[in-house]
């Protein structure tokens, strides 16, 4: 279903209901750049060497699982996590299969048993600032060692200047993939203090102070990134 949410009315706030589930797949694709390079290079590095379970925290949709899947043997174990049902909902219609577990839980309670690896993608985000800190802590915890935590992040420059204009390339890009001025300015204030983006600097500190010794980014355009840290 095409994303037109902000086409006629502006939102009290940006909630992730059953309205929003139904074009989430479209919103995904024509709003965040490069989307599905960023699924595969994300399940590229998460299928080397796996040992453990793979945790899709913030799942969504499916779509980095539905990814990820193929890639994998039959008897691998891949994890689901949302708190969003209707959102749950559409990732089992796209994605029956026994490898997958879905969870509809708080993903800062959800347990990490056995963890190979613990995917976030545009996940962090939506996570209170202050709770950030303490959820990448108990993912490094869990993590076995050797596994892996993959992060992508709508991300802010620290210049203000630099922000502002990776702020308006990103917007020409949203009008090529057909979004209105006023598509785009109603969205961004509805997600006005519920999306808060960090800097690439601050979300390689976040991994950093949990105890990972390198981060490396896989992938960055403008103001998206892919993160990935080890766990020696």
């Amino acid at each position: 279903m095409k994303d037109t949410l902000f086409s006629t009315a502006l939102p009290k706030r940006f909630e992730f209901d059953s309205q929003v589930a139904g074009m989430f797949d479209d919103m995904l694709t024509r709003s965040i750049p490069y989307y599905q390079e960023t699924l595969k290079l994300a399940s590229h590095f998460v299928a080397q060497d796996l040992e453990g379970v793979v945790y899709d925290l913030g799942c969504s949709t499916g779509n980095f699982l539905a990814t990820l899947a193929p890639l994998l043997p039959s008897d691998a174990l891949l994890v689901g996590v949302d708190n969003a049902p209707s959102m749950l909902e559409k990732a089992q219609e796209k994605l029956q299969t026994a490898k997958i577990t879905w969870r509809c839980e708080d993903l800062l309670n959800t347990s990490l048993d056995n963890a190979g690896a613990v995917v976030l993608l545009y996940t962090l985000q939506f996570i209170r600032p202050l709770q950030r800190q303490a959820l990448i802590g108990r993912i490094f915890a869990a993590l076995k060692p050797g596994g892996v935590v993959v992060v992508a992040e709508k991300m802010m420059s620290l210049d203000r200047i630099l922000d502002k204009q990776m702020v308006e390339l990103y917007y020409l890009y949203k009008q090529a993939q057909g979004y209105t001025l006023s598509e785009i300015t109603f969205k961004r204030e509805a997600l006005e203090n519920v999306l808060v983006p960090y800097s690439l600097q601050e979300n390689t500190a976040l991994l950093e102070q949990a105890g990972f010794k390198h981060v490396e980014v896989l992938f960055k355009w403008v103001n998206f990134g892919l993160l990935i840290a080890r766990k020696v």
